[in-house]
């Protein structure tokens, strides 16, 4: 193995540690939605880092390793999906879920480094990737939501926090548009704050020498 592998490997497994330290540290963070999904500390951050370092395929496979370890990190949620109790689904549902919720929400953090080389500025770079990767977990979030969890539509806009504008929704909204509608909205509650938290905090990073130089 050579010493630029080497250090690939080391560096990758920090940056994975960092991220999954992040992600354990926001699991205190009061935000939580009921069925999933919390602002975290720029947690996907160091995933985008890899992405811009090593380029989109190194930061896929590094996004794929994170969304193993956020399985492991979060596995009675995912047993719930199979075990008896509310939260079980058929089989073949509970792949599904996993599929889109983890394998590909994480994974797609990889495709950060396809501007890598599009701007001559890593700040700028960094953080049109970061939307772009976090945008992709957005959108699989929201394909999962509507497919697996449109159920919950209603109940979620007759919540009295947001009554006059769950009434309104309801009143323009049924059926497949509004199991849509319900996993967008529910999505963008968590998705557009860690977007915006984590393009920000690449423009940050990227202003950083060690960490805006691209190693491959």
């Amino acid at each position: 193995m050579t010493h630029t592998n080497t250090k690939r490997l080391v560096e990758t497994a920090m940056l994975l540690a960092v991220a999954t330290v992040l992600t354990i540290i926001s699991g205190y963070i009061p935000f939580q939605l009921p069925f999933g999904g919390s602002i975290t500390i720029v947690s996907m951050l160091p995933i985008v880092m890899i992405a811009y370092r090593y380029g989109t395929k190194w930061g896929l496979f590094s996004g794929f390793i994170f969304a193993l370890i956020q399985m492991l990190t979060g596995f009675k949620t995912v047993a719930a999906f199979f075990m008896p109790g509310d939260s079980q689904m058929v089989f073949w549902m509970a792949i599904l879920v996993c599929l889109f919720d983890y394998i590909l929400a994480f994974t797609v953090l990889g495709f950060a480094g396809v501007v890598r080389n599009r701007f001559s500025s890593a700040s700028v770079a960094m953080c049109v990737g970061a939307v772009i990767a976090l945008a992709l977990r957005f959108l699989c979030h929201t394909i999962s939501g509507a497919l697996f969890f449109g159920s919950y539509a209603e109940w979620f806009f007759t919540q009295e926090s947001i009554a006059s504008f769950g009434a309104w929704v309801l009143d323009n909204f049924s059926g497949a548009s509004l199991a849509w509608f319900y996993s967008l909205v529910y999505n963008a509650t968590y998705m557009v704050p860690e977007i915006i938290l984590t393009a920000i905090a690449a423009v940050i990073v990227g202003r950083v020498p060690m960490f805006s130089k691209k190693a491959a």
